[in-house]
């Protein structure tokens, strides 16, 4: 199905006037955000319809390098404390480079950005159906580090075709202190994580306090260690994988994102990653299924196919709508953009 690209209307703005101490008017303006919520697998994401930063045009990479260098506090804004909160993954609708796109999306969360986000991929195609914008049906959406293909079922599922996935390094150890040395698999899934098997915790919400800290030091450790992506590359996410508790489910996981919270759905891009690495160990063969238990209970489903030499995971959930709002940047206000972390 061929669907013309999204129009985006990137700025409405509002004139506010009120009273000056001498009386006489004072003018401030009032930025107004129209934005769509939803969450997949217990993961929230908010999608920026109208009224996000004029980033230009060009290649979404030089959008996201202007979106980083000149209006991060309007990232801030959308996603932290008052108007957010710590986990909400924000996404802003661009206008896409490459026409064969149904849109472009730049990811980004409390701390700063993402060059993929499977669940938040997810919620944008929900979201855009939603609005009636896009019907059943593949659509393309071009990211900062390429474009993946999202099928939009009849159902109101979502299989979203990752860009190519691989494992950079098998095993690369790290010692962290009081505990021990232990492994993981450096793999990219649209972001660089850390993944590891052999860990004492159980995989289970009353844990989450434990498991933060846990991969927290882990994080920490990598840099110091020696252990990065590629070129050095810096590992931001940390996935400890553990037995499922559903009996149709193959392994359980939580993944530590920047901005230390804990990703609610299995995470598509740490799922990803983990296809990558099962498929390079001979564990998943190509058109097989792998579902992922998130540390809430919900699934992501995952299957991995070959291209050119290449591993394109693809994963496969449900997300739900849960508001639409127009939000309200005013300039007077202390905590407009955010409070700070």
């Amino acid at each position: 199905m061929e669907i013309p690209a999204i129009r985006i209307q990137m700025v409405t703005v509002e004139i506010c006037c009120n009273k000056n101490k001498n009386g006489g008017e004072m003018k401030t303006e009032s930025q107004r955000v129209h934005v769509v919520d939803s969450h997949t697998g217990g993961e929230p994401t908010r999608v920026v319809i109208s009224g996000g930063p004029d980033l230009g045009s060009g290649p979404l990479t030089d959008r996201l390098a202007k979106f980083r260098s000149e209006h991060d506090p309007w990232r801030s804004a959308m996603v932290n404390e008052p108007r957010g909160s710590d986990v909400i993954v924000g996404a802003l609708l661009c206008e896409p480079t490459d026409e064969s796109c149904t849109t472009g999306v730049i990811f980004f969360n409390n701390v700063g950005y993402l060059g993929m986000c499977g669940h938040g991929t997810i919620g944008v195609i929900v979201t855009l159906a939603w609005l009636r914008r896009i019907k059943p049906g593949m659509h393309r959406v071009e990211t900062p580090v390429g474009i993946v293909d999202a099928e939009l079922h009849p159902s109101g599922e979502v299989t979203v075709r990752n860009v190519p996935c691989y494992r950079h390094a098998k095993e690369a150890p790290v010692q962290i202190e009081d505990i021990g040395i232990f492994t993981g698999d450096v793999a990219w899934g649209g972001n660089w994580f850390y993944i590891m098997d052999t860990h004492k915790f159980e995989i289970a919400p009353r844990n989450v306090a434990q498991l933060t800290d846990f991969a927290t030091r882990v994080r920490h450790q990598l840099p110091l260690q020696g252990v990065t992506g590629a070129d050095g590359a810096e590992i931001d996410h940390i996935e400890l994988s553990g037995a499922a508790l559903q009996p149709f489910a193959d392994s359980k996981n939580f993944v530590l994102c920047p901005g230390g919270i804990y990703d609610r759905s299995p995470c598509g891009t740490g799922t990803s990653a983990k296809l990558a690495c099962l498929y390079e160990d001979g564990k998943l063969k190509a058109g097989g299924v792998y579902r992922q238990e998130g540390i809430l209970g919900s699934v992501f489903e995952g299957t991995v196919e070959i291209r050119d030499g290449k591993i394109l995971p693809s994963i496969k959930g449900s997300a739900f709508i849960t508001g639409e709002a127009e939000l309200n940047l005013d300039p007077r206000d202390p905590f407009c953009y955010g409070i700070p972390k």
